[in-house]
Order: structure tokens, then C-alpha cells, then sequence
């Protein structure tokens, strides 16, 4: 008990930097009593406390925090809504899918990045055309992160663009599109996937070879 104590008192300091550290703390221990003190932690003063707090509510993945981090999907400071984004993510309620997907139209692009890997966690079906919109995504890290999440859900809706995606400019982009289109598993992708052996990126190429041995083709 008297380390968590010692934290939670912590976490009322004056002082931010005490509060950091105790929250800091606090995800560490990842002990479920500390949720409710750290959710009241998301609205403090200072972004890095409200930072801290998130990122140490992700790591406790009790459920009763996702109705307040959704809300500080709407912070001011783009590092409160990315590790906001980042802990939905690892608690996997579905009840953040809509959120999330609104944050994909965030202007930082490392909370795009965050809220497309969160979807892809949560794996429901319903983020599905959002993560195709995502694979034209301005920054290919984006690009590439809504091909892997689009693997997870496994959508067949997603095979076409997907197959586009392998023509992207980005290496990575076209490598998670093709161990996207091998866990869909869909004939269509097949031929698109045996072509990729010949991309003239190693890393893609070996990703094709691996895809079209697990598919049984040659």
C-alpha cells in the first residue's frame, strides 16, 4: 500500500513537477486504484501532467477511463491528445471507435498517427472506410500505420485501396499494405501481391515472398 499512497498523495502537490513524477509513478505501478485520482489528473493546469496521466491511464487499461480520455481527445496541446489517443487504444473499448476516428482529421499528424494505431487495437469493423481515407494521409507514416490497422480489422471493403496502396512512393506504406492484404487473405489480392516481389525495395520484396508462401502460392 505505501507506495501507491505515497503517489497518490503525491499527485495533489503544488508543485507540477511532483505531480509529473507521481503520475509518471503511477502508470508504473499500474495498480487500478490509482484510475480515478489520474482521471482528475486530465484536467490539470499543466499539459505534462495531463500528458503523464493519460499515458499512465493507457498502461492500467481500467475501462472507466474511457469516457474522460475521449474527452481530452479535444485538448489544446497535441501531446495530451496523441497520448490520450495512444491509451484508448491499449484499453480497447469500442465506445472510443467514433472519437478516435474524428481525431484521424486532427491537424497534428502524430495524433492521426496515434488515433490510426488505436483503431487498429480496437478492431472494430466501423473504422474501417475512415483507415481507407487514412491511406491517403499527406505524412506515409500515417499512410503506412492505416495499412497495418486495416490488416487487423481484416476487412475485405479495404482490399482495393489497399492494392493501390502498393504503389505508394513510401517503402513502408507499400510493405504494410502487403502484410495487410495477406491477413485479409482475399483472392483478389493474389497477383497485386506477387508483383510486389519485384518492388524495387528489398524490405518490400521479402514481405511479398513471406505473403505469397502463407498463401500458398508460388
Amino acid at each position: 500500500m505505501g507506495a501507491i499512497d505515497d503517489q497518490l498523495r503525491a499527485l495533489k502537490s503544488d508543485t507540477a513537477e511532483v505531480r509529473w513524477a507521481a503520475a509518471y509513478a503511477l502508470g508504473r505501478l499500474g495498480d487500478p486504484r490509482a484510475t480515478e485520482l489520474l482521471v482528475d489528473a486530465l484536467l490539470d493546469g499543466d499539459p505534462r501532467v495531463r500528458e503523464r496521466a493519460a499515458w499512465s491511464l493507457g498502461r492500467i487499461e481500467d475501462p472507466r477511463a474511457t469516457e474522460p480520455l475521449i474527452g481530452v481527445l479535444k485538448d489544446d496541446d497535441w501531446r495530451v491528445r496523441s497520448r490520450a489517443a495512444s491509451a484508448l487504444g491499449r484499453i480497447g473499448d469500442a465506445g472510443a471507435t467514433g472519437p478516435l476516428m474524428e481525431a484521424l482529421a486532427d491537424e497534428n499528424k502524430g495524433v492521426r498517427w496515434m488515433a490510426v494505431e488505436a483503431l487498429g487495437r480496437i478492431c472494430d469493423p466501423r473504422a474501417a472506410e475512415p483507415l481507407v481515407d487514412a491511406l491517403g494521409d499527406a505524412v506515409w507514416s500515417v499512410r503506412s500505420r492505416a495499412a497495418w490497422s486495416l490488416g487487423r480489422i481484416g476487412d475485405p471493403r479495404a482490399v482495393d485501396p489497399l492494392i493501390g496502396a502498393l504503389k505508394d512512393d513510401h517503402a513502408y506504406v507499400r510493405r504494410n499494405a502487403v502484410i495487410a492484404l495477406c491477413r485479409i487473405g482475399d483472392p483478389r489480392a493474389r497477383e497485386p501481391i506477387a508483383g510486389a516481389r519485384d518492388d524495387a525495395d528489398r524490405m518490400v520484396r521479402k514481405a511479398a515472398r513471406e505473403a505469397m508462401e502463407r498463401l500458398g502460392a508460388s
